[in-house]
């Protein structure tokens, strides 16, 4: 038997602000197969295996986060279609669609093995992918992840549609570099029938580069995208941090993603489970609770639920974001918290 499968539901679990927790993002690795700028030092050093949480941890907490009431699961990295195994457990934790427990279970990827994957997401439920891409520029793709290859991805979108899946694409605007691109990249977006979101560069762990040299306010670019086309704000809201329009001229969705020049903590309904097993219930702030330590203790399944909501009543009113200074917020990557 699977774990959780003969547990009823659990109460949901609440912070001390009265925000229902109801959407995990799992980080599975924190390898990836690329190597972004504004994500991932140059030389990154990765996790001995000993420190990754198994694919039966993964499947046992993603499983108690389910009876207490998650609604979504995303699963994450680095780039989670590099994991050994992983769509045995995405197989695995698609039975608690086949139960009704789960409203959705999907991923973000780089989209670089998608081609090879798509197919088998889609036969196992997931039913909605976001892939990151900063550029239709090969050129620029390459520099920005140090050795990409463009085509690659755009292959595995087009395989992520023929297999039935819906794409949304991510694109972290970047001032010095794709700020000029960015109306041409949402019109390819829109005509292809992709949404996209738009987000802030996020002062998240050391990397070679100074982000305030990148970072490009959303606000100043709606008021540029303004100048020549009309954007429709949609009610829209999924206890996230996007704000979203529609592009009448496009026809299309787009999302901002601002941590910094507009604070989205009010809503949060997610907290975050790096591939070490911690868990994080703000991707700003430092707070840390170690689930993996609790797991390989021995624990008991009520103990793992004491601990994750122990962890949830500590969850921090917002985050800590600001571009300006010296130090990142937070020193882990994004690769190692899980994007």
């Amino acid at each position: 038997m699977t774990p959780y499968d003969d547990i009823a539901p659990r109460p949901p679990l609440v912070d001390g602000f009265g925000r229902t927790v109801t959407y995990l993002r799992l980080s599975v690795t924190d390898r990836c197969d690329l190597r972004c700028v504004y994500c991932m030092a140059e030389h990154m050093t990765f996790l001995p295996k000993a420190e990754v949480l198994t694919l039966e941890e993964l499947d046992r907490i993603a499983s108690a986060f389910v009876s207490l009431g998650t609604r979504k699961l995303r699963l994450t990295g680095g780039e989670p279609l590099v994991r050994k195994g992983m769509m045995g457990l995405v197989r695995n934790l698609s039975r608690h669609l086949a139960s009704g427990a789960l409203d959705e279970l999907t991923l973000t990827t780089n989209g670089t093995r998608l081609a090879e994957f798509a197919p088998e997401l889609a036969a196992a439920g997931v039913r909605r992918i976001n892939v990151s891409l900063d550029t239709k520029k090969p050129d620029l793709f390459r520099r920005l992840t140090r050795g990409g290859d463009l085509s690659k991805v755009l292959a595995g979108i087009a395989a992520a549609k023929a297999a039935g899946l819906s794409v949304k694409i991510n694109t972290v605007a970047l001032k010095d570099d794709n700020a000029a691109e960015l109306p041409e990249l949402i019109a390819w977006a829109h005509g292809e029938g992709l949404d996209l979101t738009l987000i802030e560069t996020m002062p998240l762990g050391e990397i070679e580069a100074d982000r305030t040299d990148q970072y490009l306010s959303l606000a100043q670019v709606r008021g540029e995208l303004e100048s020549f086309w009309t954007l429709d704000d949609l009610p829209l809201s999924t206890g996230g941090p996007a704000r979203y329009v529609r592009v009448a001229e496009t026809g299309g969705r787009l999302g901002f993603i601002t941590p910094l020049s507009h604070n989205f903590c009010e809503a949060c309904n997610r907290v975050r489970l790096t591939c070490t097993g911690v868990l994080h219930t703000c991707l700003g702030q430092e707070d840390a609770t170690d689930l993996r330590a609790v797991l390989r203790a021995g624990a008991s399944d009520a103990e793992l639920v004491a601990a994750i909501r122990g962890a949830i009543d500590l969850k921090p009113k917002g985050h800590d974001f600001e571009i300006a200074r010296a130090q990142p917020a937070v020193t882990r990557h994004m690769s190692t918290t899980g994007g």
